[in-house]
């Protein structure tokens, strides 16, 4: 499965401790996370997605994650959560994809995870209500983030043209509940910062 080609596209969003939008999209990783440490945890939503001949579409995704420090370092300790309707064949595509074994845009998890905390299969649901992002894994993630809107009452604020690996555009958003307890972490980042952005990834 090494080479196989993939692909998926959809959305993401994320919610991490950080007391102001994200140190790290800006700096690409040479600025550390404002407390000094990042706690994160991001759901995926797959609208269409394949790893070789393995069909991923209609997907959900969790990845929670901690970074001891500057994110372009290293030593970061990751855990996968991947939809209970996935087949062993896609639990086994989205591992490789996650791990960065499958090389292309997450190819650097590999380099970058020291710890992989493992993958566990639970029901996931991804939902928008108005402009609001609901992510749920019952008992282990109740998140809600809610892009900030710019001058133009109706539109977002948004990060254009941007290097930064996870999307070129970034919607720049606040966690309005963010509760995560697994891999014996119990974290509370609601009002910290958080993003949105498309999904639009490939390999290798």
């Amino acid at each position: 499965m090494t080479d196989q080609s993939w692909a998926m596209k959809g959305e993401l969003v994320l919610s991490c401790n950080c007391t102001v939008f994200c140190p790290c999209v800006l700096s690409l990783g040479s600025h550390p996370p404002t407390e000094g440490y990042c706690q994160t945890w991001a759901g995926f939503r797959i609208d269409a997605g394949h790893f070789g001949e393995v069909d991923l579409s209609g997907l959900n995704l969790g990845l929670v994650m901690e970074i001891p420090g500057y994110m372009s370092r290293g030593n970061w300790t990751a855990g996968l959560f991947i939809d209970e309707r996935a087949s062993i064949y896609a639990v086994k595509a989205l591992t490789k994809i996650f791990t960065g074994k499958a090389g292309g845009t997450t190819s650097l998890l590999s380099i970058l995870v020291g710890k992989f905390l493992g993958v566990e299969q639970v029901p996931i649901t991804y939902e928008t209500r108005d402009k609001t992002r609901i992510f749920q894994i019952p008992k282990i993630i109740d998140g809600a983030v809610t892009p900030i809107p710019g001058k133009d009452r109706d539109k977002d604020t948004v990060i254009s043209n941007s290097e930064y690996w996870i999307a070129p555009e970034i919607i720049v958003a606040r966690s309005d509940k963010s509760k995560m307890r697994a891999f014996g972490r119990n974290w509370n980042l609601a009002g910290r910062s958080a993003e949105i952005c498309k999904l639009d990834w490939r390999g290798p």
